[in-house]
Formats: structure tokens, C-alpha cells, sequence
């Protein structure tokens, strides 16, 4: 590999295929270094039947297609043109060992690893392999989505990146509403008319809502939401959703949207005891169990633990995944109860497992959602802040006529250790997604759990 004049050379963790199988093709005029190491540790992988599992295979798939398309033998050691499968991209790649790395001093290479680092780790001959790129005259960017890596990369003396394609800055993340002041007339218009034509509303992205309020007194304000035709419709205050009130303004506009069936995707971020969960679940048992709009409810969240793990768990389906669902159940243990306690004594009371039991609520774990096609359902996706942006992706286009999703998550609270806050699929579908029709979003930001609750959300 001669060192070209402007061309980077970025080298590839393993963590950074198997987040994002297709991130070879991401980096278009620069040439690609996929280490010995990293093919070793994706054949440990190919036969998961997991998304991890899945990557692997479809990273194999491409590198041996590209070796195809050359008919010299080595040629993935030479360079083989990236545009051969990736259209955007005119760099080459490259699957390199230290020893197929020339012009440069293999002793300084081996001086760094031979006191500190056992080179019987892969990382360890991953970094060996960008340090000897390094030594012989390469630009060399680092990529890793592992932390303690990045840090030991940059001791080295590489340059060090995250894979950035799929991240949004954390604090750059739509809100969902926005603050806007307007004169006492506009106010008037709305509340006299109900709605502002496009011409006279401020301008905001589809679904997006406006705090609207007076110029000359903040305390006269009103909720208004654009609609697709650009006219700005003002939001009525909701009553009771199966016996659970908002509290906050955030809460109002998060149930316009989730009792919306003309909006068939919702996400709801928020921080601890913000209600993302509470407010999804007693729109989704008002929307199927007093509208009938939906045939059932589907609930599902990802398996990763916080802690050590439990462990195997034995029985069926549904007792494994109850450790899983506490609180889900939680939730709609709270809910049912008041709703059984509005209706009187005498009334049927109605349970989480009298609802599972007349399959109108159905818990799912989401490695079973792959392949399926979900019609007429009401889809609660919780904790999807641990959900990659492909996984997202995934779970969306499952979605199928007359179904309605909601993703709840937090990006403050990540149990995957390959994700952060601006690199999870819920963060990236909020972005990606902001302004369409079909898409609704809330930031909720007021804890309403209890006053410890906020205090620790606040203070810990």
C-alpha cells in the first residue's frame, strides 16, 4: 500500500461491522482496512441467529463478493475498488496482516506490543495493524465503537473516531415543540377559529407543535399543531385517557399524537418517570379496548439486562419473558386498577393476564419480530434507546395496514455497550424522521413519578 496524496486510510474494528454491516461502503473516496483479526472474530459470530449474527454473515457476503470481482489471487491484500458493490464509494479495500503491510519497521511496531499489550488479543493485533499502516506513511483513522479501545488507540498515537455516519448529537435532538411569540390577534384568530391558516402560523415542521404565546403577557398562550396542509390547529385539553390525566403540556401533546390514528409512528423520549410507557399504554387501552380501532395490543422491549444477568430461566415463553415485562406490568397494573375502581364493585376486573388470556394483549421479545408483517395492532416498542439504528429500521418496517407504533426510550440510559446517546436507533429515527406526515414526536421533560423520582432524575 502506497501512501496516496489526500486518501485516509480508515481502519475497522469489528464492533463497527457488526453495529452497521453496509459502514464499508460509507467512506467514498478513502481506501478501507478490514485487519486479519476482525475476519477471525466475525466467523465467531456468522452463526448467531441474533442481529450481530446477522451483520457478520452479510459482511462476509460482501468481502468474498469483492474478492470475486478480481480474478488475481491476494487481491482483497492489494486493494480491491469499493465500487465494485458500493456505488458511492471509490476507495479500495484492503484485508491486511501486519506482515502484508510493507515499508515499514516491523522491530518499532513490535517494541510498542511486546511489554504491554499481549498480542495474543485480537484488539491488540487489530491496533498493531493500524500502528504499522501508520509507521510506513499512512493517514490513518482508527474506528471503533469500543470505549477502552479508542483510549488505548489514541496512547499509541492513532487518530481515533467513533463510527459517526448513524449519530446525531445528543443535544441537537428535536424537541418536538418549539416556543414561538406571537401578537394578541393571532391569538385570538386561533382560539375564535380554532386553527391558523399556513399563511398566518408561524413556521414548523409537520407534527410538529408551537407554544404559542403573547408578546405582551407570556401567561396568555395556547398548544397549536401543524398539520401536513400547513395550517396550525389548536390542541384541546384532553380529558381523562383511560382514568390518567396529563400533567404537564409535554404529556398533552404526547397524547394528541398517540390518539391519533392518522400518525401510525410516535417516539416518546424522556427521562425517568417522564411517563413515556404509562402515557403509551393507556392510549394504546383506550385506542383497542374502548375504540376497537386496534384488534390488540403488542408490547415488546429489548432483552439486555441491567446488571449481571440472571441467567437461564426455565419454563415457556411467557414466564421467561415476565422478568422482562415487570414494567410493563407495572404499569398496566396501575392503569387497570383505576379503571376497575372507576367502574364500581360490581364490574369485571380487568388484569394484565385477563387481557393476556383474551389475546388482546400479546408480550413479545424482539428477536422473535424479525420476518413477521403486524396488521391492526397497537405496537409499544419500550426501551428503544438500546436498539441500533439497522435494528430500528427493522422493527419499523414490520409495521403493517392499520397498525400504530410508538418507540419510548431514554438516550440517557444505555445498557448496550456499543451505543450512546447519540448513536442509538431511537435517537437516529427522530432525526431521520423529524417533519414527516406519518411521524409524531414528544421530548418529555418534567419527571412525574414522585418528587424523589425527579429529585434523582435531576441530582444523581
Amino acid at each position: 500500500m502506497k501512501p496516496v496524496p489526500g486518501i485516509k486510510t480508515f481502519v475497522l474494528d469489528t464492533n463497527v461491522l457488526l453495529h452497521s454491516a453496509g459502514c464499508i461502503g460509507c467512506f467514498k473516496e478513502h481506501d478501507v482496512v478490514i485487519p486479519m483479526a476482525v475476519v477471525e472474530e466475525l466467523d465467531k459470530f456468522k452463526k448467531n441467529s441474533d442481529e450481530l449474527g446477522r451483520n457478520a454473515r452479510r459482511v462476509i457476503r460482501n468481502l468474498d463478493r469483492l474478492r470475486e470481482s478480481e480474478a488475481t489471487p491476494g487481491a482483497l491484500t492489494q486493494g480491491v475498488e469499493l465500487s465494485r458493490i458500493f456505488p458511492g464509494a471509490s476507495g479500495r479495500l484492503f484485508v491486511l496482516n501486519v506482515s502484508a503491510v510493507a515499508d515499514f519497521n516491523a522491530d518499532a511496531v513490535d517494541d510498542v506490543f511486546e511489554n504491554e499489550l499481549d498480542l495474543c488479543s485480537p484488539d491488540n493485533r487489530i491496533l498493531r495493524v493500524a500502528c504499522a499502516l501508520r509507521d510506513s506513511g499512512k493517514q490513518v483513522v482508527f474506528i471503533s465503537k469500543d470505549i477502552n479501545l479508542r483510549l488505548k488507540a489514541d496512547a499509541l498515537g492513532l487518530c481515533v473516531m467513533d463510527f459517526e455516519t448513524e449519530k446525531v448529537r445528543d443535544v441537537e435532538l428535536y424537541r418536538g415543540f418549539s416556543k414561538v411569540a406571537v401578537s394578541d390577534a393571532t391569538l385570538d384568530l386561533l382560539y375564535r377559529q380554532r386553527f391558523l391558516p399556513a399563511g398566518a402560523a408561524p413556521e414548523a415542521l409537520t407534527n410538529e407543535f408551537l407554544v404559542l404565546y403573547s408578546e405582551t403577557q407570556e401567561k396568555k398562550s395556547a398548544i397549536a399543531r401543524r398539520r401536513a396542509t400547513g395550517d396550525v390547529t389548536l390542541i384541546e385539553a384532553h380529558e381523562n385517557v383511560w382514568n390518567l390525566a396529563p400533567r404537564n403540556k409535554e404529556q398533552r401533546m404526547a397524547l394528541e399524537l398517540l390518539l391519533d390514528p392518522a400518525i401510525p409512528l410516535v417516539s416518546l423520549v424522556g427521562g425517568a418517570g417522564t411517563g413515556k410507557t404509562l402515557l403509551a399504554l393507556a392510549a394504546a387501552l383506550q385506542l383497542t379496548l374502548h375504540e376497537n380501532l386496534y384488534e390488540k395490543i403488542l408490547v415488546s422491549r429489548p432483552i439486555i439486562p441491567l446488571g449481571n444477568d440472571i441467567g437461564f430461566l426455565p419454563g415457556s415463553k411467557e414466564s421467561k419473558l415476565a422478568s422482562w415485562m415487570q414494567p410493563i406490568f407495572d404499569n398496566l397494573s396501575f392503569l387497570l386498577g383505576g379503571e376497575s375502581a372507576a367502574k364500581g364493585k360490581n364490574s369485571a376486573r380487568l388484569t394484565p393476564e385477563s387481557l393476556m388470556h383474551s389475546r388482546k394483549l400479546d408480550l413479545e421479545a424482539l428477536t422473535y419480530i424479525r420476518g413477521r408483517s403486524i396488521p391492526r395492532q397497537f405496537i409499544i416498542i419500550d426501551e428503544a434507546q438500546n436498539l441500533t439504528p439497522h435494528e430500528v429500521k427493522t422493527i419499523i418496517s414490520r409495521c403493517g395496514n392499520d397498525s400504530k407504533m410508538v418507540l419510548t426510550g431514554d438516550p440517557g440510559q444505555i445498557d448496550n455497550p456499543y451505543l450512546d446517546a447519540s448513536g442509538n436507533g431511537l435517537s437516529y429515527t427522530v432525526d431521520r424522521l423529524k417533519g414527516e406526515a406519518v411521524f409524531g414526536h414528544i421530548m418529555l421533560q418534567k419527571s412525574e413519578r414522585s418528587d424523589l423520582a425527579a429529585l434523582a432524575a435531576k441530582k444523581l
